[in-house]
């Protein structure tokens, strides 16, 4: 068992900022990678925001300069830093966690909840 639970989304006005955790049951150095997905109503999930075990990172075109991923090995926690925050970023946020080997996102969290809207 793989339990992934998101915190800190919520409102917040266009050219604010928020920080979502992913507290992860076991170590996430044991994972090649996690990542944050969003969905927005009546569109596709996208993968916004990955990191490595490695530390190496990527970030979908549209929240580069804006959105920073990061992690706390000790703490089992990943990060999502989302600053400058616009109208179009709404959508519900999701933790995975990919498994060396895989080549896919196995293991997800619940989603929480992140509206920009003035």
């Amino acid at each position: 068992q793989v339990q992934l639970v998101e915190s800190g989304g919520g409102l917040v006005q266009p050219g604010g900022s928020l920080r979502l955790s992913c507290a992860a049951s076991g170590s996430i150095f044991g994972f090649y990678a996690m990542g944050w997905y969003r969905q927005a109503p009546g569109k596709q999930r996208e993968l916004v925001a990955q990191i490595t075990s490695g530390g190496s990172t990527n970030y979908a075109d549209s929240v580069k300069g804006r959105f920073s991923i990061s992690r706390d090995n000790a703490k089992n926690t990943v990060y999502l830093q989302m600053n400058n925050l616009k109208p179009e970023d709404t959508a519900v946020y999701y933790c995975a966690a990919q498994s060396v080997g895989s080549g896919t996102y196995r293991y997800w969290g619940q989603g929480t909840q992140v509206t920009v809207s003035s």
